[in-house]
């Protein structure tokens, strides 16, 4: 039977360490509202983050002294969620709309596809791809196909 151990994400899965994971014997502190709060012992970072009952979060690694927050960082990651859903939603994705001709295309339809077409580009804002679709023997007679499409 698992245990509540075995079932905790790998510390790998995570962006920052926290807490007892930083590794440097000083870090540059910024305090929960980000001012700076200077270059501090780690004890001295932990002790502060137990009294103020918040997470020591390892910022930058990179930098030396590495830069840490004092911070609530159950809060921290679902912001951080929320503002890369935000992200996403504000995306416009580009789609390909596809249009089909054949060479024997009537003037009725080839007008109507166009249109539909040019909709597609200007309108929607979306890219536009033609297909000249062969069958059969067809494709022998690819000087009608050329002539559809330089109408």
């Amino acid at each position: 039977m698992a245990t509540f151990a075995d079932r905790r994400q790998p510390n790998a899965e995570r962006k920052h360490r926290l807490n007892r994971e930083i590794l440097a014997p000083e870090v540059r502190l910024n305090g929960p509202e980000n001012e700076p709060l200077g270059i501090v012992a780690i004890a001295e970072a932990l002790r502060l983050a137990g009294e103020q009952d918040v997470d020591l979060v390892e910022i930058v690694a990179q930098a030396d002294p590495p830069v840490c927050r004092l911070m609530d960082y159950g809060k921290f990651k679902y912001q951080e969620q929320k503002r890369a859903a935000e992200a996403k939603a504000k995306q416009k994705v580009i789609e390909v709309k596809e249009v089909k001709f054949r060479p024997g295309t009537d003037e009725g339809d080839y007008t109507i596809k166009m249109r539909n077409l040019r909709r597609f580009i200007e309108e929607d804002g979306d890219k536009g791809k033609v297909t000249l679709r062969y069958r059969g023997r067809e494709i022998t007679h690819q000087d009608i196909g050329m002539r559809l499409l330089e109408r």
